[in-house]
């Protein structure tokens, strides 16, 4: 393993892995603001549409475990760099598509790329910086989920609206493979690096004990409701707001994208900044305030489901998104915390995996299941309960935390 210390500037890995998350976001999202379109080209059903976002969630997480491994033990940054290449290609890929069929094996194929990034990349970051900074350091790694999910929005609703939808994944596409290259030549740290016991050459990676780990099973299953609502609701909001509030493509997403845009960057900010002073206080800070903000989301988000006023329902999700992103860096960060710097891109592939298999590879489909017998209100109203289920596993967590942290840091 190689131990040399990295040459490359904290703030330039920082600068750089968040371009790419933007990217891996706004890849992602782009689908979602041009469901409408592709519904009346391809002639689809809801649960149709829902398998496209579904689909792209199952590789995803059925392609973590492997990648984990790999991370694991091989560069880092060589795996990240082509994760990013390959769901690039991929997306571009999407706007070439002939059929259904062409376009959900391009969006399946999404997965793969995005598995390699989002396993190793927290962990190269934690790497990069004290432990004391972490939960600010990750939000800020993290203002890539609304930032970039908001950016697919604008971006595949006003190009999707203007030059059709395989235009819009083209171009979204695009950039990614020219960041392959600097990703690829970013140095590695070693891994351990800011933690008392960097990991020793010859080292055992007890994958078993990631399920007897409390703190990390209990803030999965909180992360894995909170993706089941948050996926829902990113994927069908969009269509919910052209269906129920008569907005036509590019406005319903453009309103969207700049309330999820404002909301996710002061929300995932606060809960970086509030994570680590509540932290710094109690070991319990992350896991409390994310579940203070998931506790006040859940009536708040059921609200701008039910309001027929569009005025309300749009302020309402701007404060639910708030709430909710507050979890964004304390979640994640606990995640570091109680799991040892060898282990740590499989304990990162292991929560991607659930989150996903139980989170928001189920409920697009489902929803759109739902939406086609309920109504899609009615099929939304179920997010709102998974919510206030990631309230209760944090608070849950709140009871391990302590001794599985003192763990780590002996």
């Amino acid at each position: 393993m190689n131990r040399q210390q990295t040459t490359s500037s904290p703030r330039y890995a920082l600068a750089l892995l968040l371009a790419v998350n933007l990217l891996n976001y706004i890849d992602r999202q782009v689908l979602y603001a041009v469901f409408p379109l592709i519904k009346a080209d391809l002639n689809l059903s809801d649960t149709a549409l829902g398998l496209l976002g579904s689909a792209f969630m199952v590789c995803y997480m059925v392609a973590a475990p492997f990648m984990g491994w790999l991370g694991d033990r091989w560069n880092r940054v060589r795996l990240a760099a082509g994760g990013l290449a390959i769901w690039s290609i991929a997306t571009v890929g999407a706007g070439v598509a002939v059929g259904y069929r062409t376009l959900l094996a391009a969006r399946t194929a999404v997965g793969i790329g995005e598995a390699s990034f989002g396993t190793v990349s927290p962990g190269l970051l934690a790497d990069y910086f004290p432990k004391e900074r972490r939960g600010r350091i990750l939000a800020y790694f993290y203002l890539a989920i609304p930032v970039g999910s908001a950016l697919g929005y604008l971006l595949g609703g006003l190009i999707g609206q203007h030059l059709g939808w395989k235009t819009a994944f083209l171009l979204v596409g695009m950039p990614g493979i020219l960041l392959a290259l600097p990703v690829w030549f970013l140095d590695e740290p070693a891994r351990g690096a800011m933690t008392n016991s960097p990991e020793s050459e010859a080292v055992e990676r007890n994958y078993t004990s990631l399920f007897s780990n409390r703190s990390f099973v209990t803030n999965t299953l909180a992360m894995t409701a909170m993706t089941f609502a948050l996926g829902g609701l990113a994927q069908w909001l969009p269509t919910f707001l052209c269906r129920m509030h008569s907005l036509d493509v590019a406005k319903a997403n453009t309103l969207f994208g700049g309330i999820t845009v404002l909301a996710g960057i002061t929300g995932t900010l606060a809960g970086g900044w509030l994570g680590d002073r509540c932290q710094a206080r109690t070991p319990k800070g992350y896991l409390l305030v994310s579940g203070w903000g998931f506790l006040i989301g859940t009536p708040v988000a059921a609200y701008a489901i039910l309001t027929p006023s569009l005025t309300s329902c749009l302020a309402a999700t701007f404060c639910a998104e708030f709430f909710l992103f507050l979890n964004t860096g304390p979640l994640n960060t606990v995640i570091v915390n109680v799991t040892p710097p060898a282990i740590r891109a499989m304990a990162f592939a292991v929560n991607i995996f659930f989150i996903h298999a139980l989170g928001d590879a189920v409920s697009p489909t489902l929803l759109g299941w739902l939406s086609d017998r309920w109504g899609l209100r009615s099929a939304l109203l179920v997010t709102p309960v998974a919510i206030a289920l990631a309230a209760g596993f944090c608070f849950l967590c709140t009871r391990f935390i302590t001794a599985d942290t003192s763990r780590i840091e002996e």
